[in-house]
């Protein structure tokens, strides 16, 4: 869901990398004849049925941050494709939610610049503020709770899942089942985040999740920025940005990231490495990650067709097959239309399940922003 929660400012270097690796397209905005730029619902164009006519007109469907183990969206890409006969241009698959807002920023105007966006809350949210969003609702958008969404449709929770700590069983034969077994001195070098907090809503989550088990709140992340701190002083910690990749080599045994991301590597990795997956019994930490539609989109038709689609029940039921949980999957259950062998695949989760306010989102990104860096320097 990878690179998949993004830093407040980023870096020469990642600025760099995010215009090389968005390349392709041509170096200029395509012209909306359609209307799609200002529409804020399929029916503005006249129906789904004009809305794909345009879409298709454009023919293709810029994407970014997308890796293809990250909750199935190899095969949710592959089936939108089919479904259209639309080219989908990839960038940047492993680039983390903040080089996607630098990339809408840096490329407004080009033909290559993203359409839509996957974004962690807290970057879905201060990309809403500052004007870089398109406000549409998709036909479903209804069947979305309203704390779930902004109430324009600026972006829109799509899928989620629970931060979760999984385990190489040959390499950890004592594995730990909560935060506080973290502290073990037996995992010395061996624990590892999806990612730099500042940058990454999956490490961001991650952090925000040791913090209630450690006494911190939804309005207190202190507590998670030092346990690091002091996980990193152990020795425990290390600074590696977790992947199917590192666990595959060895090098990150013990990652703490969402609980589908970890199954995706159970998944692919299977007859290599026998990866486990837990969620801690101490800090029980789930929320989603948004869609939005660059308010720049140079396909902006393309880009409200990929929302429906991904609101769709093929297209929630596809996030379900990636044993993420998606936003619809209470109505999906209500109308018999859930994948059932797919909910019934979804790791296990004991405890009482605890969701921030976005206001507390926003208000925790600033705090890692501002004592990350100096805690765990």
């Amino acid at each position: 869901m990878n690179r998949r929660l993004a830093g407040i400012v980023a870096g020469i270097a990642t600025v760099a990398l995010t215009l090389s690796a968005c390349g392709g397209g041509s170096d200029a905005g395509a012209k909306d004849t359609s209307g799609a730029a200002t529409a804020k619902s399929a029916a503005d164009l006249g129906g789904l049925d004009k809305l794909i006519e345009a879409a298709k007109k454009e023919g293709e469907l810029n994407v970014i941050a997308l890796p293809h183990d990250w909750a199935n969206y190899g095969e949710i890409l592959e089936a939108f494709k089919k479904k259209y006969g639309l080219k989908v241009t990839e960038a940047n698959p492993e680039g983390s939610s903040q080089d996607e807002i630098s990339a809408v920023k840096q490329l407004k105007g080009q033909g290559r610049a993203p359409d839509v966006l996957d974004l962690g809350g807290a970057f879905a949210l201060s990309a809403a503020k500052d004007g870089l969003l398109a406000p549409y609702k998709v036909a479903t958008f209804a069947d979305v709770p309203d704390v779930q969404k902004d109430p324009e449709g600026n972006w829109v929770n799509d899928y989620g899942g629970f931060i979760s700590i999984g385990y190489d069983a040959a390499k950890v034969p004592n594995p730990p089942k909560s935060f506080a077994d973290l502290k073990k001195p037996e995992y010395q070098g061996k624990v590892a985040l999806n990612g730099d907090p500042t940058k990454a809503g999956a490490a961001f989550a991650g952090v925000y999740a040791a913090a209630l088990a450690n006494g911190g709140s939804f309005t207190d992340i202190k507590p998670g920025i030092q346990f690091f701190a002091d996980l990193k002083k152990s020795g425990n910690f290390i600074p590696v940005q977790a992947s199917a990749a590192t666990v595959e080599s060895g090098q990150t045994p013990i990652t703490i990231d969402w609980d589908y991301l970890q199954a995706g590597y159970a998944k692919k990795l299977q007859g290599k490495i026998d990866w486990k997956v837990a969620v801690p019994t101490d800090g029980v930490y789930s929320n989603f990650y948004c869609q939005a539609i660059s308010k720049t989109a140079p396909h902006p038709a393309a880009a409200r067709l990929w929302q429906e689609f991904l609101y769709s029940d093929e297209g929630q039921n596809l996030f379900l097959k990636g044993l993420s949980r998606p936003v619809r999957l209470p109505k999906l259950t209500a109308a018999g239309t859930a994948d059932s062998a797919a909910v019934a695949a979804l790791p296990e989760v004991k405890g009482e399940v605890k969701f921030p306010t976005n206001d507390q989102i926003d208000a925790a990104k600033k705090v890692i922003a501002d004592e990350w860096a100096k805690a765990l320097g």
